[in-house]
């Protein structure tokens, strides 16, 4: 661990121990969060939220809390969050790295909670991030960014005290997916072009399971591929897996010229150009979510006539 780390970590600690008020209020006062790494408590609301994990920053937001410090996973710049978080910060949080956890500007953020929802699930990454601050993992067994939007929504809602507000969230979102369940006896596929190759998406992903949840039944012979993955390779002899009632496929960092003149793509896919569509789309916040239902749904019903 680098010697700055160190020097951060302790100064933490220490002010910790040498808060006025006679110690710490005791555990009951405080929330338990189940956590695949253990039980987490949270002693008091916190005010200081750093959001690592994919889109816990999204969600801490449609929860009324502005995280000081953030992962960017989707590359938007400025405050790090899509169009449909447009307006919830009212200062743009310092931005963080993603796989590569900067540890030294997270404990410089002072948080008091620290949001890793959906993550790797690298133990060696929580015990470290435990030590600056209570740090909310994954729930129990789930696959690396396994998390669900609804699972992710629980964790954070009860880790910032807010149960009822993110049970509102779950309800209302719950009652745009049934209004938009009209695609029952489709089968779906989901896949991205980068960096010259193709792959499909599987459940436990939230695209994946975006599709499951109008209706879709996703293609068996592309879900017995994976193992223990959120995505698995498709080899260019066999891009006839991605064919389906609906293929939704869309590039990733770069346009969708080289995947549109590939020959041996399902001839009646839909490709997925609008940016601001495919971000919302592969979120799997509820905001994210909540904005793809809208402008998706649409164009799926238009790809199937």
């Amino acid at each position: 661990m680098k010697r700055g780390l160190v020097v951060v970590l302790s100064a933490l600690l220490l002010a910790a121990c040498g808060g006025g008020g006679g110690g710490s209020e005791p555990a009951s006062s405080g929330v338990t969060v189940d956590t695949r790494f253990g039980p987490v408590t949270v002693e008091e609301p916190p005010t200081r939220v750093v959001a690592l994990g994919w889109s816990d920053a999204e969600t801490a937001l449609a929860l009324g809390v502005r995280p000081v410090g953030a992962s960017d996973w989707l590359a938007f710049g400025g405050k790090g969050v899509g169009p449909w978080a447009e307006g919830l910060y009212q200062q743009a949080p310092t931005l963080l790295g993603t796989t590569e956890i900067d540890y030294e500007a997270v404990a410089a953020l002072q948080p008091d909670l620290i949001l890793n929802t959906r993550s790797d699930n690298d133990p060696k990454k929580h015990e470290t991030l435990s030590r600056i601050a209570p740090t909310i993992g994954a729930p129990k067994d789930v696959i690396p960014y396994g998390t669900s939007w609804r699972q992710q929504v629980a964790l954070v809602a009860k880790a910032l005290g807010k149960v009822s507000e993110g049970e509102a969230i779950v309800a209302d979102l719950d009652a745009k997916f049934a209004a938009n369940k009209k695609f029952e006896g489709k089968t779906a596929v989901v896949g991205a072009y980068f960096d010259g190759k193709f792959g499909a998406y599987v459940s436990g992903d939230p695209r994946a399971d975006f599709m499951k949840a109008i209706g879709f039944t996703l293609r068996e012979d592309v879900e017995d591929l994976a193992s223990g993955t959120f995505y698995v390779d498709i080899s260019a002899e066999r891009l006839d897996l991605l064919a389906a009632d609906l293929s939704v496929l869309f590039p990733i960092g770069g346009d969708a010229s080289a995947l549109k003149a590939n020959p041996l793509v399902p001839e009646k896919a839909l490709v997925l150009e609008d940016k601001n569509l495919v971000n919302a789309f592969s979120s799997g916040s509820s905001l994210g979510m909540a904005y793809a239902l809208d402008h998706a749904v649409p164009r799926f019903t238009a790809a199937l006539g």
